[in-house]
Parts: C-alpha cells; structure tokens; sequence
C-alpha cells in the first residue's frame, strides 16, 4: 500500500515536501517514483529513485524537486522549491517496474501500483 500526503495549495515561488508511506512491502530493493497528472496535461513522470542510487527527473522539475527515501522508514519524499502554476495536480507515487524509464510512467503497464493521490495548487 503506498499513501501520499503532503499537498497543498501554495503561491508560485512556494515549497511543499510530499511523502508516500510504503507498507507491505520489502525494500532491499526499491524502484520508486513520483507523477502527476493535471486536467488537459495527462499522466507525467517526475522522478525516480533506486536503491542503488540512480536518481532520475523530468526536465521540467530539474533543479526544483528533489527525491529521496528515509534512511529508516519506508518513506519516500518528493520535495518541490520554486512552485508554478504548471506544476499544480494531483502527486501520485508508484512502484516501477524493472525496465521501465522515467518516460514510461505515463504508461499504466509502466507501474506495479500507486497511491491514491495527493492535490497540489500553486496560485499565480
């Protein structure tokens, strides 16, 4: 089961730092990411993390979002600086399948499963 939380709504330049709990799971090995999907925009891969350490981003949040996992917990973060209106939607976190990209996880078939969702605004 994976459960997000941490959206909200934020004017642009704002920072926001989502989590998704992990359970029933075993993490020796991990193949995580984040997407989002906006009304008219469909489902956009943001980034990925592994347990080896490769660490992946969509162009369009470089330099912004950074990814990471709880040295402890089962918990992953996705923490977003410098938020634009562009950026508002729904934050889902998935487990990837082995040889999927960054890319594919606009394809369902890409993923093993998903939260539920976490709302993100950023207000002009």
């Amino acid at each position: 089961q994976l459960v997000e939380s941490g959206g909200g709504s934020v004017e642009a330049g704002g920072s926001l730092r989502l989590s998704c709990e992990v359970s029933g799971y075993t993490f020796t090995y991990y193949y995580m990411g984040w997407f989002r999907e906006a009304p008219g925009k469909g489902r956009e891969g943001i980034a990925t993390i592994r347990s080896n350490g490769s660490i992946h981003y969509a162009d369009a949040v470089k330099g912004r979002f950074t990814i990471s996992k709880d040295k402890v917990k089962t918990t992953f973060y996705l923490q977003m600086i410098s938020l634009k209106p562009e950026d508002s939607g729904m934050y889902f976190c998935a487990i990837v399948r082995d040889g999927a990209k960054l890319e594919h996880m606009a394809i369902p078939g890409a993923l093993d499963t998903w939260g539920q969702g976490t709302l993100v605004t950023v207000s002009a």
